[in-house]
């Protein structure tokens, strides 16, 4: 896909991975409108020049407030990159079912709502694109983090079934699989971790040659032994945890 001169809808666009999206995709000549929820960041974002909507896509409001504020514009391209992680590890005490149940939200259902908001308009749009982030953890689960694993293994498994839907339509689907990237959410997060930047280059990448997949860094190596060995892998990534 031709990026410049494109409208796109970026979530969790003022931090990490997302930050570094918005940079990149305005320097290919597209447009991203951003959202995002903490105000220093927010601010820093729309000095360089960005719209910002200020909006914590956790809850109900939160998604009212985007799609309302996207609702008269020509978006052809929806990034769904916004969210967080949880702990949740019986072997350090009784998980958070608040936390839990942002986490589900935010990962999970946020996507699926913005995308079914957002269909009318970018099957209104000459070509289009959704691109979901998930992780190389939807591949096989961490078990410290079994309830962040589940929400990015369910988005995949959303993500495979909304492609075979619009299959042959304008809207092309793209699943981005970062490994452990430098980020606010990982700090603290022991391991080799990629440079933000060169996670979105990849994902920018992937958007131009119209992938159906942007298996990043060492994801593309997980993705090789899941297909000859699911139970090795499998095996491997809860021993992480």
């Amino acid at each position: 896909m031709q990026l410049a001169g494109k409208t796109i809808l970026l979530t969790g666009g003022t931090d990490g991975i997302g930050r570094e999206l918005a940079l990149q995709l305005k320097a290919k000549g597209a447009t991203p409108i951003l959202t995002g929820r903490n105000p220093d960041r927010i601010a820093a974002m729309q000095a360089l020049g960005f719209e910002v909507i200020a909006a914590d896509l956790s809850n109900e409001a939160g998604l009212e407030t985007v799609a309302s504020a996207v609702e008269r514009a020509s978006i052809d391209i929806l990034i769904n990159n916004a969210g967080m992680g949880t702990t949740h590890d019986f072997r350090h005490g009784t998980p958070d079912l608040d936390a839990d149940d942002t986490c589900i939200f935010l990962n999970v259902n946020a996507p699926i709502h913005l995308i079914t908001r957002l269909m009318p308009a970018l099957r209104a749009r000459p070509e289009a694109m959704i691109v979901n982030v998930t992780s190389g953890l939807a591949i096989a689960p961490s078990a410290g983090a079994p309830v962040y694993c589940a929400t990015k293994a369910a988005l995949r498994s959303y993500t495979l079934a909304l492609r075979a839907q619009l299959a042959g339509t304008n809207i092309h689907v793209v699943e981005a699989l970062p490994p452990m990237v430098a980020t606010k959410m990982t700090d603290g997060m022991n391991g080799s971790k990629m440079a933000a930047p060169e996670c979105a280059r990849q994902i920018v990448s992937a958007m131009e040659r119209n992938a159906k997949e942007a298996n990043i860094g060492i994801v593309k190596i997980l993705q090789v032994l899941n297909s000859i060995s699911p139970a090795l892998v499998r095996k491997i990534m809860l021993s992480i945890g």
